[in-house]
């Protein structure tokens, strides 16, 4: 392809981006007022033209994706107005020029996922720089001794480079506001300096090296997010760090911490989002967790605690909690009944075995999941002999007082208390959850449900699989559009589902006692049907089921049914 260049005196704007067949840029000596260069996504350009270092009025050049491009011109002094420089994705290019300080109204510099081993020295006359990003540049071990002088800088992103350590003189980057060091594997000391960032809001540490935080971080009075999660090297916090006063999140997840500070907490009381996820080696929360009144998101999936601390019941404005897989959590303090803005309690597969009086206190709470499937190993396979059984729970929960407390939830949309072994008889005021979309109550000893359901209007999902006890399936709402009946050996009698003209999902799986489904052959929406092992199902069943599951023709395609006998 032959490109006739024309000298354009007031040409401003230069789009070449994705040119995949442009090799090399042409002669710009005569682009006088040239402001903006893209040739982002030419994938074969390999060759600038010596004359883009003289563009004076240049302000934005992009070069992102240039894959094959090896090297800039060695003389850019030129560029004395170039405000914006982007190489990221230049897979190629292993040195910046030399002369890079001559750039010096440069504000952004982006060199992402490029080779590049080194900054050159005269970075420092880059004065006016305000974003400095090399993610993924995995050749980098380093930083000039001169970071320090690049007084406007307000972000700087090193996220998984081979940075080893940081030049003490990034303490005197007053102007710094996000510092990233995300997957820095070979860092493993910050400097004592960087407590002198007096501006910085946000310390992303993610998956780096490092051993320890500086004493010097509870001077940064302005930080709002500290990220330190997966950090597997780091064993301990700093005393320091209760005097992180305007903290707002705090990523603390995967470390190897064994205990915070006694008066960590204290003084953080704008801190609204805290993770803990796979704390393995911290057993207690100090009493002065209560401090967080701010706190609003509380996330301990997976952690090693054995208890929470009563003083937890302050949170007065904690909305979501969850302690999942925390598979020494044996019992809840009488205090979580205050946490009155609760409405999301995640509580799978831990080793509660009852749930305190103060429970039903939870009133705002929308979204209950205490799912426990014992009869899983811990990678979640069945260690069953194929045969489903009923969960063996140690010191049995007393069902009666759970059940009421259920009761109290009237805002509850999702409830789950799969594999609780709830026994008896499910009170007829659970009528009250009137809010409910999801009912799973599988793998329990539940004999009966209430004698109607019909108030349960935003009802969706009735997940009862594995209740062997139970015998009588009572009216259901017009909304549910999923039952599940799997394993009910005892059930009997299923009242008429006529009125079901949502549901989609009808699965009746080995109930063997069930000798007829009045209104099968009414429910319109049904897409799957599962009977199989429904050994003594009437011819009467039989014909109704072959009302809704036919081979169907090419005019009857819009209402499929799955169905398995």
């Amino acid at each position: 392809m032959i490109f006739i260049w024309q000298v354009a005196e007031h040409l401003m704007v230069l789009n070449l981006s994705s040119c995949h067949r442009l090799t090399a840029t042409p002669d710009l000596t005569g682009y006088l007022s040239l402001k903006k260069i893209n040739l982002e996504e030419c994938s074969h350009l390999t060759i600038i033209h010596e004359s883009l270092g003289n563009l004076n009025s240049l302000v934005h050049l992009n070069l992102q994706h240039c894959n094959n491009l090896i090297e800039l011109p060695g003389d850019v002094g030129g560029l004395k107005h170039l405000e914006d420089l982007i190489l990221s994705d230049c897979w190629k290019l292993k040195a910046l020029p030399k002369d890079l300080g001559c750039m010096v109204s440069l504000r952004q510099l982006l060199l992402d996922s490029t080779p590049i081993a080194e900054l050159p020295e005269s970075i420092f006359h880059l004065t006016k720089l305000q974003k400095l990003s090399a993610n993924g540049c995995h050749l980098l071990k380093r930083l000039p001794s001169c970071t320090g002088k690049l007084c406007s800088l307000q972000e700087l992103s090193l996220n998984h480079t081979a940075l080893e350590e940081l030049p003490d003189s990034v303490g005197s980057l007053e102007k710094l506001e996000m510092l990233s060091l995300m997957g820095c594997k070979s860092l493993s000391v910050i400097p004592y300096s960087t407590g002198k960032l007096i501006s910085l809001t946000q310390l992303f540490l993610n998956g780096s090296g490092i051993k320890e935080l500086p004493a010097s971080i509870g001077s940064l009075s302005y930080l709002r997010k500290l990220y330190v999660g997966d950090c597997t090297s780091l064993e301990k916090f700093p005393v320091s760090m209760e005097a992180l006063v305007s903290i707002v999140e705090l990523d603390l997840n995967g470390t190897k911490v064994t205990n915070f500070p006694a008066e960590m907490f204290v003084g953080m009381k704008m801190l609204e989002k805290l993770e803990m996820r796979k704390f393995q080696h911290l057993r207690f929360l100090p009493v002065s967790f209560g401090s967080l009144s701010a706190l609003t998101s509380l996330d301990m999936h997976e952690a090693n605690i054995t208890e929470l601390p009563e003083s937890i019941g302050m949170l007065e404005n904690l909305i979501r909690l969850r302690i999942d897989w925390c598979k020494q959590l044996q019992r809840l303090p009488d205090s979580i009944g205050n946490l009155k803005s609760l409405r999301c309690f995640l509580m799978k597969e831990t080793a509660l075995t009852q749930l305190p009086d103060s429970f039903g206190m939870l009133r705002n709470l929308v979204e209950l999941n205490m799912e426990r499937r014992p009869y899983l190993n811990r990678a979640g396979n069945n260690v069953s002999t194929g045969i489903t059984i009923i969960p063996d729970i140690q010191g049995e929960p007393n069902s009666e007082a759970m059940l009421t407390s259920f009761c109290s939830l009237t805002l509850l949309e999702k409830l789950n208390a799969h594999g609780w072994g709830i026994h008896g008889k499910i009170p007829d005021e659970f009528e009250k959850l009137s809010s409910l979309e999801t009912l799973s109550l599988g793998h329990n000893n539940i004999c009966s449900l209430p004698a109607s359901m019909m108030d349960l209007s935003y009802l969706k999902k009735l997940l009862l699989s594995d209740c062997r006890e139970l015998m009588f399936l009572p009216p259901l709402p017009s909304s549910l559009e999923e039952l599940n009946l799997e394993n009910c050996a005892a059930v009997q009698y299923i009242h008429d589902v006529s009125n079901l003209e949502h549901l989609e999902e009808f699965n009746l799986t080995n109930c063997e006692k069930v000798v007829d489904v009045p209104g099968l052959e009414h429910l319109k929406s049904l897409r799957r049907l599962y009977m199989s092992g429904c050994i003594t199902c009437s011819i009467a069943v039989k014909r109704r089921f072959s009302k809704v599951c036919h081979f169907l023709d090419s005019s009857t395609t819009q209402n499929p049914k799955i169905c398995h006998l």
